[in-house]
């Protein structure tokens, strides 16, 4: 055996050993620091042994640069070297040195070590630090490792006697936001990057490297010695570094590789490793809570806290920095408690909040009402960190906290920054009790995107945007309606208490009702505006539901929901309410259509409210002239349309708007009572995909065929309208979208109507469905299939409801169980949300009269869905 065979089966099982101890620690963090020392110190000695045996002179020196210059090394991270040379000596001269350098370098690798090299003199590195600060930060972290102590030592010098603490600083922080946009400027993504993230161990590597730079310490008790950080912060700090420490090196551990995101393949795993446990349901009838959702809760107040103390240290060192611009002359009183120090919000002293308590919700009433304040100062930040002890019980009791509170929800503005800023300073879960429970509170639905407290800042800001003038061209209908609203606070107190009963179990929309009851009740809101608040948060899904998964042309369905909603304050309250919360769950979720859907439920039920009781002759008769309107104007030939709306019934008039039904007439009037498909598409008139309409006589697997088309060209149905002629014809709308819609969206006009009536005509068996593939958050959080099958209100159709995690040929899929059993469909609302679906059909037949055969349908269904 080889002497680099000997090193590279001793380093592997050192290095396996110290893994082991690593894997086998659970949550405790108290030995990470040391393994990861550990790991590095097992890679020095090796390097050593080779550096030695290559045979360097006593001139050149072996660095190590980057984390393992800060002596950690992670399980599968790089072990980053510089072979330093003098100025006088260059490989590219010396073609025996560029031998030794490769060889060495060679060396490394057959050892086991993973190395990245570079190879420079004094000179080159101080060029390479001067063009790109990434070299520069690297460099920053050197330690000697073998070789030329005198040589390191000039290096050092003429380094640090190169670097700019300012530039470097300015450099570094617009760095640090350019990484926190990538990600999303925020601690709780769902797949968060423990090291790149906000709140990750680069936010704290980064609060070093700028102290080092500035010569003001070079680890954490450097900095508290410095007067950078308290000793209690330098704690915190130091707990919570070792607790994203032990997240990342666990990534390491068991995908094998550097990964250093927690993506949902591996948090249920490391959840594991850490020891967390599902819960005994037959002991803990509570609410049930993942392994995974621990160890994500565990990550965000890590990484919360790492947000919070990161930024306190990086203006103080920038205080430090420039300390001409933080002077007693930029500082303008606000009142007797807060100054301005350059924007920011400054107390009169250090102990201002353990003599007024009540300056503690105040300072937020104070950045609502300045104008032009951008935050608040490090001395606040740190202020308000050491102060978290006051806000106990009695700290929310106080009638003056409630009061202040309620001024901060009441203000006209800054409402969105105050709360956003409450929640990073922690003092919002610590005021408002019941939304501690909330932080951090990952939500495993494929619907939500965000965390709970999250999605609640998210639906607060949407909501909030409604009232803003310059925010109005987003939604004109929300603005419009919002302009009309006398108390845009009763919006945002729903907004907060809507989703902060999650997690408990049980209907969180009641449990959320009964947590604001008690609020409202606490901070002196009652009478109308405490019933409507109430009211909102028990019934912030109800809207949703009723447009996406009703018959919005069935006059019963609008009645009915006016009677539950009660008057238009209420019903305007809650149309503006489900817009901003539908929104605020993922950029995916909401599209035109949705927007459509309960625009239209919004308006209808307002003209039941306001005494219009449901006429279907009349509303058809106002439809058919509207439509005769849009006809006339297109230059359609008079009584043109008679000879097709002989052929429809109440039905269709009621489920088509009249721009509609002049579009199905244009293209219809010509094409009755032939027995070839009329297919004809165009740009969807309500946001974007296209609308589809299909005329051809009825048959049997009619829509099954149509979905199969549809799957088989890569779209997505949205919506589907499926109607019978008196004559016997199918007249079938459909609105649908596909990832390769583009603006050159004829081709695919082109496409549909030639091909999709091709498949009609033919009798061709129908296809196999496509079988996509999942995706990664279906195959780490797969929800149950459901289906119920239930008569309608008039029991004489059938409301088919699905729920299933979303893939590719799913509709096509439950079609053809329909088609099989010989099921007519009147109506289909297809919901998709995020990766999840709630499909509702509107169904009857021959078929479903039968319990017998009811039960195989929902079998087979079933079957299909899993």
């Amino acid at each position: 055996m080889t002497q680099h065979k000997i090193m590279r089966s001793q380093y592997r099982a050192d290095k396996a050993q110290m893994l082991a101890e690593l894997a086998g620690s659970g949550a405790a963090t108290r030995g990470v620091n040391a393994a990861l020392v550990g790991l590095s110190q097992l890679a020095d000695d090796a390097l050593r042994q080779l550096w030695q045996q290559a045979g360097f002179s006593s001139g050149c020196a072996l660095l190590a640069v980057g984390g393992f210059g800060r002596n950690e090394l992670f399980p599968h991270s790089d072990v980053d070297v510089l072979v330093l040379l003098p100025d006088d000596v260059s490989p590219e001269a010396d073609p025996a040195l560029k031998t030794l350098i490769e060889g060495f370098i060679g060396s490394c690798w057959d050892a086991g070590l993973e190395i990245g090299s570079s190879v420079r003199n004094i000179s080159d590195c101080l060029e390479e630090a001067a063009k790109d600060v990434t070299v520069q930060t690297a460099l920053l972290e050197a330690r000697l490792i073998t070789g030329s102590q005198s040589l390191f030592a000039a290096f050092q010098k003429a380094y640090f006697a190169t670097i700019d603490a300012h530039a470097f600083f300015v450099a570094k922080t617009l760095e640090m936001e350019q990484r926190h946009h990538k990600y999303e400027d925020t601690p709780y993504a769902l797949e968060p990057n423990c090291k790149e993230s906000p709140g990750g161990l680069r936010d704290l590597q980064t609060v070093l490297w700028v102290a080092k730079a500035a010569g003001l310490g070079a680890n954490w008790g450097a900095l508290a010695k410095a007067g950078l950080a308290t000793p209690f912060e330098v704690r915190q700090i130091k707990h919570n570094e070792a607790v994203l420490r032990l997240i990342r090196a666990r990534l390491h551990l068991l995908s094998g590789r550097r990964e250093d995101r927690l993506v949902f393949d591996l948090q249920t795993s490391v959840a594991a490793s850490f020891g967390y446990t599902p819960p005994d349901i037959a002991k803990d009838q509570r609410a049930f809570v993942r392994p995974s959702e621990k160890l994500m809760r565990q990550y965000y107040w890590a990484a919360k806290a790492v947000t919070q103390l990161s930024h306190i240290l990086l203006l103080n060192i920038e205080e430090r920095l420039n300390p001409q611009s933080h002077t007693v002359r930029q500082l303008r009183p606000l009142d007797e408690d807060f100054l301005d120090k350059a924007g920011m919000i400054e107390v009169v002293s250090d102990d201002l909040y353990q003599r007024k308590p009540h300056a503690i919700l105040r300072t937020f009433l104070v950045y609502q009402t300045h104008y032009g304040l951008k935050g608040l100062s490090a001395r606040t930040l740190r202020a308000l960190y050491n102060a978290r002890n006051l806000m106990g019980s009695d700290f929310r009791h106080d009638p003056v906290n409630r009061a202040t509170f309620r001024q901060i929800l009441m203000q006209p503005s800054g409402l969105t920054h105050a709360v956003r800023l409450m929640n990073q300073t922690s003092v919002m879960g610590r005021y408002l009790w019941p939304f501690r429970r909330i932080v951090g509170q990952m939500q495993h639905d494929l619907f939500h995107v965000y965390t709970v407290d999250q999605h609640i800042q998210m639906v607060l800001r949407n909501v909030r945007r409604f009232f803003m003038v310059e925010h109005a061209h987003e939604y004109p209908f929300c603005s419009q309606l919002a302009s009309g609203w006398d108390k845009p606070w009763i919006l945002y107190v729903a907004a907060l208490f809507h989703d902060i009963a999650k997690g408990r179990g049980g209907d969180h929309s009641k449990l959320g009702a009964m947590e604001v009851r008690r609020f409202c009740k606490q901070h002196d809101i009652g009478g109308e505006d405490a019933e409507l608040i109430e009211f909102l948060v028990r019934e912030h899904l109800t809207m949703s539901r009723i447009a996406q998964k009703s018959d919005l042309g069935d006059p019963d369905v609008i009645a009915n929901f006016a009677k539950h909603v009660g008057n238009e304050r209420a019903l305007t309250a809650l149309y503006l309410f489900t817009v901003a919360d539908i929104r605020g769950t993922s950029p995916k979720v909401w599209n035109a259509w949705k927007g459509k859907l309960l625009e239209d439920l919004y308006r209808a039920t307002s003209r039941a409210l306001g005494g219009h009781a449901p006429d279907v002759h009349a509303e058809v008769q106002e439809r058919q002239r509207d439509a005769l309107i849009e006809l006339a104007l297109l230059a359609q030939p008079f009584e043109s349309h008679k000879a097709l709306w002989a052929t429809l019934d109440v039905g269709y008039f009621m489920r088509h708007d009249a721009v509609e039904i002049a579009w199905h007439t244009r293209m219809l009037s010509r094409q009755l009572g032939g027995t070839a498909p009329v297919v004809r598409a165009r740009p969807s008139p309500v946001g974007e995909g296209l609308q589809v309409l299909v005329y051809t006589p009825d048959q049997a697997d009619l829509f099954a065929r149509i979905c199969g088309f549809f799957d088989q060209r890569g779209f997505s149905i949205l919506d589907a309208r499926i109607h019978t002629t008196q004559n016997g014809y199918a007249l079938d709308t459909f609105q649908v979208v596909a990832t390769h819609l583009t603006d050159h969206y004829r081709e695919l006009v082109n496409m549909i109507e030639s091909e999709l009536g091709h498949v009609i005509a033919t009798s061709a068996a129908l296809p196999a469905p496509s079988r996509g593939r999942v995706s990664r958050r279906v195959k780490s959080f797969p929800i149950t299939p459901r289906v119920s099958l239930k008569p309608d209100e008039k029991a004489q159709r059938w409301l088919l409801n699905i729920s299933a995690s979303d893939r590719a040929g799913l509709l096509y899929s439950v079609a053809l169980v329909l088609a099989r059993h010989k099921v007519d469909l009147n109506l289909a609302k297809i919901n998709t949300l995020g990766e999840r679906v709630e499909d509702t059909f509107l169904i009857q037949g021959a078929a479903l009269q039968h319990n017998r055969n009811q039960i195989q349908i929902e079998t087979e269904l079933l079957d299909t869905l899993s």
